[in-house]
């Protein structure tokens, strides 16, 4: 596999029809720039979905790609090491931010192990037959997969994307459930940005101290040695520092493009998966939305890296998909407002046939 080939089959999204949802924006009663983001949203949507006026959002999902990282052994995380299944089981039960917002919401919600260590009597078969490995290796001194995970895992995502396009979904809030992420993360970011570890290291959702935060520095640091001399190939980047589940989700990302299935991102997870997609095929992100600024340095990094500018900053930094699926109402608005303002009445045309009659002859 050569993640180079998705440039070759993913477009733009339709620039006829981004010209044609302009025009119909400056025929609404609502001047111009008056809605802010929403108008330039709505044109998005229209573009991606080749619709014009555009079509609401009406079958969203959400979808969650688990995994542990084996750098999560050094005390880097706020979790306990190998505990991602226990954010699992907690948002299948319904008691986390994201379960309690995806009911209000009426979103459904798609969990995907693909690298989780923990037994799979513990959670349902549904969610532990895509597993790709049991957790990911330690980056700093080994790599996260062998070449043959690395590619089943981005296989894993290109057949998940596919299962949501073809199901019907027009749209997915895309989010992680993982243990020690947010370092692999970090790292894929710093290598691939030219960044130095202190750059891009952050404190996690669950929050680390000062402590944790210089040893997050030093695996980070560790990991980016490992990570130069493959920069020229993402699946062997993604095997070196990366992990099953940011394989899994740039395979995803790259096939949701190729399908034309917009994605909402949420953080710094989602963000390193996009940046290694881009790296793959620069016409990528014209279909991802930033869905939140997550506080991680390395996230805001990635994302200005892909020129995607956040919906939202509400200082949500639970992760787990959480702050994207906050963006989806507005999402949704803007879909709405596109779609059903009305329209102005047409102008009578200057010197007009009436005119013409009581002008004077010679």
């Amino acid at each position: 596999m050569n993640l180079d080939d998705f440039s070759d089959l993913i477009e733009r999204p339709d620039g006829g029809v981004r010209r044609d949802a302009e025009e119909r924006r400056e025929r609404f009663i609502v001047p111009p720039g008056a809605l802010g983001r929403l108008d330039e949203l709505g044109e998005w949507l229209s573009t991606a979905q080749q619709a014009a006026p555009v079509r609401p959002v009406e079958q969203p999902r959400v979808v969650l790609f688990a995994g542990d990282h084996g750098v999560a052994e050094l005390d880097v995380s706020g979790r306990a090491a190998s505990t991602a299944h226990e954010l699992v089981r907690a948002t299948l039960d319904g008691s986390t931010p994201l379960a309690v917002l995806a009911r209000r919401f009426s979103v459904p919600v798609r969990i995907v192990d693909a690298g989780l260590d923990c037994d799979p009597e513990l959670l349902p078969e549904a969610v532990v037959r895509t597993r790709v490995r049991r957790g990911s290796g330690r980056i700093d001194v080994e790599d996260a997969l062998t070449a043959e995970e690395a590619e089943a895992a981005v296989r894993l995502g290109i057949a998940v994307a596919d299962e949501e396009a073809d199901s019907g979904t027009d749209l997915v809030v895309l989010g992680d459930l993982s243990v020690g992420g947010t370092t692999a993360a970090a790292t894929l970011i710093a290598a691939l940005c030219g960044t130095d570890a202190s750059v891009v290291t952050g404190r996690g959702g669950a929050g680390i101290d000062d402590l944790a935060w210089m040893r997050k520095c030093a695996v980070i640091r560790d990991a980016l040695r490992r990570a130069r001399p493959v920069l020229g190939d993402q699946l062997a980047l993604l095997a070196t520092v990366g992990g099953a589940d940011l394989a899994a989700m740039t395979g995803f990302l790259l096939q949701c493009a190729v399908r034309r299935l917009p994605v909402v991102l949420d953080g710094v997870v989602g963000a390193a998966a996009a940046l290694v997609g881009q790296r793959a095929a620069f016409r990528a992100p014209d279909w991802w939305l930033a869905g939140q600024v997550s506080g991680e340095p390395a996230q805001a990094k990635a994302l200005d890296r892909m020129a995607l500018n956040p919906l939202l900053d509400h200082g949500v930094i639970v992760g787990e998909g959480c702050g994207a699926l906050l963006a989806l109402p507005f999402v949704q608005a803007a879909a709405a407002l596109a779609a059903e303002l009305p329209e102005r009445e047409p102008e009578p045309a200057e010197g007009g046939a009436d005119e013409e009659k009581d002008e004077p002859t010679d």
